[in-house]
């Protein structure tokens, strides 16, 4: 199970849950989501809490997003350097999603950082899903956590990539 963390804009928009206070049983953590406005277009900027990779999609029937989760989850994992079995058993996790607040403000701080930089790197008018993903792919190589130690430092996707192979080692096939 994980926990779809919503903004409070967000979660008025969300279905509600039960049970969002369990422990996160995916490598990633739960997600955090807050909708952003850029060029007049709604977006959903999406954020794991263990290692800060990020997800950017429209912003569209926000009702059904933690029964989409996995598969913007698996869509994202694809563009890692991971084995399909990895991304196989982390989408698997990641079934079972529950819809509560946020909780933790650093990671609340990294996606504000995060929608902030967002405007430089689309084009000024006419972006679509290909800029998104280059987005993506910026801010996974954006350091985070930079007031800490140098060995604290948060690079997303190297950190994401390190928890789904502890997670979810080669050697392990089941989910």
């Amino acid at each position: 199970m994980v926990t779809l963390r919503a903004t409070q804009k967000v979660l008025r928009l969300l279905p509600p849950t039960t049970s969002s206070g369990a422990v996160p049983g995916s490598a990633l953590g739960d997600w955090y989501v807050n909708r952003i406005i850029i060029d007049r277009k709604p977006l959903l900027l999406l954020l794991s809490s263990s290692s800060l990779l990020a997800i950017l999609e429209p912003a569209r029937d926000l009702k059904k997003l933690p029964s989409r989760l996995p598969d913007l989850v698996e869509s994202r994992l694809k563009r890692l350097p991971v084995p399909s079995h990895v991304i196989s058993c982390e989408v698997a996790a990641t079934r079972d999603v529950a819809v509560g607040k946020t909780t933790d403000r650093s990671v609340v701080g990294q996606m504000v950082e995060f929608a902030k930089a967002l405007t430089f790197y689309l084009p000024e008018t006419g972006w679509g899903t290909a800029d998104l993903r280059e987005a993506e792919e910026r801010f996974a190589e954006t350091p985070c956590r930079c007031t800490r130690a140098e060995k604290d430092v948060t690079w997303p996707e190297r950190a994401a990539i390190r928890l789904l192979e502890k997670t979810w080692p080669s050697n392990s096939l089941q989910h």
